[in-house]
């Protein structure tokens, strides 16, 4: 049977995404300065695809901003922020990284699939996902409510896993999982035709893919980035273009059909 939205709810609420970041006391200051750490760390292309600064004193909306590690920075950089999530202990933690950090936001648990009633006649000037859309039965109706809450001159920025990708490869042979939690219930993939497909009602500015995770999965649960031999012998500029072109993250900055980029 397929998977409900009751499960992908589920699914995260027992494990949200990135909480073993840092073995220091969930929910200190530490503890957050870790997870961060690791996050960038591991993923350094998302400083600047979500490009924190530009949206100082501007409207950005995260749909799906889990534990809050992209949301303090959209929050520092000086943006009006609101992050929205389905899963309640993700908020939990992300209300409480703000409040650690003395830091303003807006927060609201909400199945993205369906239009968040307190947004209602709200516009943003970025709407940004990172990760999120593709773990949902109907990733099309969230596109559909993203257009509606973006301002006229505003960007969707958005990352969904890609099919045409190493990790992708490794699933299907039995050397890997969508997740570092197993049993993740949807992980949808697309290539880049199938992505500017549910973006039909967008104009796509840039769309690329990045990011290949290169450490013994073994020795990086217990924090110890060790590489994996065949891409330790690469140079790394030949990991860079395989990353490029087989990269698990597809990237994708939109805009309203027809605006102008601010």
């Amino acid at each position: 049977m397929p998977h409900s939205i009751e499960d992908v709810r589920n699914f995260w609420n027992n494990r949200p995404c990135n909480i073993r970041h840092s073995s220091s006391p969930i929910g200190t200051r530490q503890y957050f300065d870790e997870v961060e750490a690791r996050r960038y760390f591991v993923e350094p292309h998302i400083p600047n695809f979500a490009d924190f600064k530009k949206w100082q004193g501007k409207r950005v909306l995260e749909v799906g901003c889990g534990i809050g590690t992209d949301a303090v920075n959209f929050a520092r950089a000086g943006a009006i922020y609101t992050g929205t999530d389905i899963s309640e202990e993700s908020l939990n933690l992300a209300k409480k990284r703000f409040e650690v950090f003395d830091l303003p936001g807006q927060f609201l648990l909400n199945n993205a699939e369906e239009f968040p009633p307190e947004l209602q006649g709200s516009k943003f000037d970025l709407v940004y996902s990172f990760g999120v859309i593709h773990h949902t039965p109907h990733p099309e109706r969230i596109i559909s409510n993203i257009k509606n809450l973006l301002a006229p001159t505003g960007e969707l920025r958005l990352m969904m896993y890609a099919k045409n990708s190493w990790k992708k490869i490794m699933i299907d042979h039995g050397f890997d999982q969508p997740e570092a939690q197993s049993g993740c219930p949807i992980a949808f993939t697309y290539t880049q035709a199938e992505l500017r497909g549910i973006l039909h009602e967008f104009e796509v500015i840039d769309l690329q893919q990045a990011h290949i995770f290169p450490y013994v999965i073994e020795k990086y649960i217990r924090h110890e980035y060790e590489i994996q031999p065949w891409f330790k012998a690469m140079p790394d500029a030949m990991l860079r273009a395989l990353e490029k072109a087989l990269g698990w993250h597809l990237l994708a900055r939109c805009r309203l059909p027809g605006a102008a980029l601010t």
